[in-house]
C-alpha cells in the first residue's frame, strides 16, 4: 500500500460513516464579525483530534489556531528530545476508532506490515510526521502563527479572543465555545526553582521546555536537575551533540522504577476516571504525583553509555552560586562547578499563571475550593488545578463567574486532576476527545434549546404522500 492508497481508504471509510453533512447549529451574526461555534487553541495532537471530533458531530464552523509555524506544533520538533515515544506502540489515540487513521495504518502504508513488526517504540520525529499527515488528509481548519493573548467574556454567551501573530486574520475572533488544547504547559508554567532563577544569569541556564543550543555547549560541562524521563532524554541528546560531561542530579536515593500510567492503561482507570468521587480522584492523582515518570530502560541505557555521563543520587541542590563565570552547585555530597544548568523540574498548573485567562481566572474554581483532602494526601500542586466538569468545562467559584466561564473548556495538562489522563498523555486522548466533544456539543444544543424546540414543534413538512384506493377486484 502507498500513502495515496491510504488517503483514498480514509476518504472511503469516512464516506461509509456518513462523515460530514450539514451542520445542525444555526449560524449567528454579530456586528463585530463572524462568530465561530468553537475555536480550538492549540494545533498539536489534542487540538487536531478535537477538531476531527467536532467535524464528525456535524459542527464545522470551527477554527484551530496555533502560535507555531506549520508543522512545528507541539513539542515533537522543538523541545522534546527523546529518541522514541514512551507510549506503547499499540495504543491508539486521535484516530477516534477509524483504523485507516491510526499511526499503524500510516506506517504500514510506507513500510508494510513487516515494517510495523520491526518497530519497538514509535520514533519521535515520525510521530510528528504522522500528525502532519493526519491534519492534511482530514483537511482540518488550522491557522498557524496565531497567538492567543486574552479571552474576554462578551454579551450573548460569546467570548472575544484577542490574538496576534503573522498568521492572525485580524486582532480578534468571536467564539461561542473555546477549547484550550494548549498542551503540557498550557495550564500553568514550567517551574524553575528560585535559587536558580534569582541567582544565575539567564544565559547560563534553561528549562528542558525551552530551545537549548547544545551545539554551543560542545566540550562543556553541564548539570541537569531532575530525575524524570526528560532529564535523561536531555542528557543523551546533549552528549550526542558533543557536550563533554552531563551530570544528572536526583534528590531521591533511588531512581523511580514504577510508572503508574502503565497500570492506568490496563485497569480501566483512563476510560472511567470521570465516574470516581472527588475523594477517589484526589487520592489517585495525589498518589500519581509521588512518582516521577521514570525513564524508559532504553533511554537510561542510551544516556548512561556515554563516557561523560554521571548520575548523582540523593543529591538535592542546596544552593547555587556564581564563581568565575560558572555555576557552582552545592549538594550534600559537596560542590560541583558547571558551564551550564539544565532544569528538568516539571511544571506548575494554576490558572492564575496564564496571561490569556487574566480577565476570568479569579472566578475559576480550583480543587482547593471544592475538596479538602486529608492531611496525609494534601498536595498544594494538586489543589491549584482547576476543578473541571467531567466534560472538561471550567466551573466557577461564584455566581458572577458562571456566566463568564460558560463556554470555556480546558483540554491541557491541568485537566489531569479532574479528568485523569486525557490531554496529558497520548494514551488518554482516545477516550478523552469524545467526552470533550460531546460536552461542548451538549452545551451548544442547550444554549439553542428554545429555538430548536420551537422549530421542532412547528415542523410541518409532509413526508408521506401516498394514497390508498380500495380495489374493486373480486367484488
Amino acid at each position: 500500500m502507498s500513502l495515496e492508497t491510504l488517503n483514498q481508504r480514509v476518504q472511503d471509510d469516512l464516506a461509509y460513516l456518513a462523515y460530514g453533512g450539514a451542520d445542525w447549529i444555526r449560524p449567528r451574526e454579530h456586528d463585530e464579525g463572524h462568530i465561530y461555534d468553537v475555536v480550538i487553541v492549540g494545533g498539536g495532537q489534542s487540538g487536531l483530534g478535537v477538531a476531527f471530533g467536532f467535524l464528525r458531530e456535524r459542527i464545522s464552523n470551527i477554527l484551530v489556531i496555533d502560535e507555531n509555524a506549520a508543522g512545528l506544533e507541539g513539542p515533537w520538533e522543538t523541545y522534546a528530545r527523546m529518541v522514541t515515544l514512551r507510549t506503547p506502540k499499540h495504543l491508539t489515540s486521535i484516530d477516534l476508532g477509524i483504523p485507516s487513521l491510526t499511526f499503524r495504518a500510516w506506517w504500514e502504508a510506507q513500510a508494510g506490515p513487516s515494517g510495523w513488526d520491526e518497530v519497538d517504540k514509535i520514533p519521535r520525529s515520525e510521530w510528528m510526521n504522522y500528525l502532519r499527515w493526519y491534519r492534511d488528509v482530514l483537511k482540518l481548519p488550522v491557522v498557524n502563527e496565531v497567538k492567543l493573548r486574552l479571552i474576554e467574556p462578551a454579551d450573548g454567551g460569546l467570548h472575544r479572543l484577542h490574538i496576534t501573530g503573522a498568521g492572525a486574520p485580524s486582532n480578534m475572533l468571536l467564539a461561542r465555545k473555546v477549547v484550550l488544547a494548549t498542551g503540557i504547559q498550557g495550564g500553568g508554567e514550567w517551574h524553575v526553582p528560585p535559587m536558580i532563577a534569582e541567582k544565575v544569569p539567564r544565559h547560563l541556564y534553561a528549562h528542558t521546555s525551552e530551545l537549548i543550543d547544545y551545539e554551543r555547549l560542545k566540550g562543556k560541562r553541564i548539570a541537569i536537575l531532575g530525575g524524570g524521563a526528560s532529564a535523561f532524554d536531555n542528557a543523551n541528546f546533549a552528549l550526542a551533540t558533543g557536550v563533554a560531561e552531563a551530570h544528572v542530579f536526583v534528590r531521591r536515593e533511588q531512581l523511580p522504577s514504577v510508572n503508574p500510567i502503565r497500570q492506568m492503561e490496563q485497569s480501566g482507570m483512563i476510560e472511567r476516571f470521570h465516574v470516581l468521587s472527588d475523594e477517589d480522584k484526589y487520592a489517585t492523582i495525589s498518589h500519581f504525583f509521588k512518582y516521577n515518570q521514570p525513564p524508559t530502560n532504553d533511554t537510561f541505557n542510551r544516556a548512561a553509555a556515554w563516557p561523560g555521563f554521571q548520575l548523582h543520587l540523593h543529591a538535592p541542590w542546596l544552593d547555587v552560586q556564581m564563581k568565575d563565570g560558572k555555576a557552582v552547585v552545592t549538594t550534600p555530597q559537596g560542590q560541583h562547578s558547571f558551564d551550564f544548568l539544565v532544569i528538568s523540574t516539571g511544571m506548575v498548573s494554576d490558572p492564575s499563571l496564564r496571561p490569556e485567562l487574566r480577565m476570568v481566572e479569579a472566578h475559576i474554581a480550583r480543587w482547593a475550593d471544592r475538596f479538602q483532602a486529608p492531611m496525609e494526601q494534601r498536595n498544594a500542586l494538586l489543589d491549584a488545578h482547576p476543578y473541571l466538569s467531567p466534560g472538561f468545562a471550567m466551573t466557577s467559584r461564584d455566581e458572577e463567574g458562571q456566566v463568564k466561564l460558560r463556554g470555556l473548556f480546558v483540554f491541557n495538562y491541568s485537566a489531569l486532576a479532574s479528568c485523569g489522563l486525557s490531554a496529558s498523555a497520548i494514551s488518554g486522548t482516545k477516550n478523552a476527545v469524545p467526552k470533550l466533544v460531546s460536552a461542548v456539543a451538549d452545551q451548544l444544543f442547550l444554549d439553542d434549546r428554545e429555538q430548536i424546540l420551537e422549530q421542532f414543534l412547528k415542523y410541518n413538512e409532509q413526508e408521506f404522500t401516498a394514497s390508498w384506493v380500495k380495489s374493486e377486484v373480486g367484488i
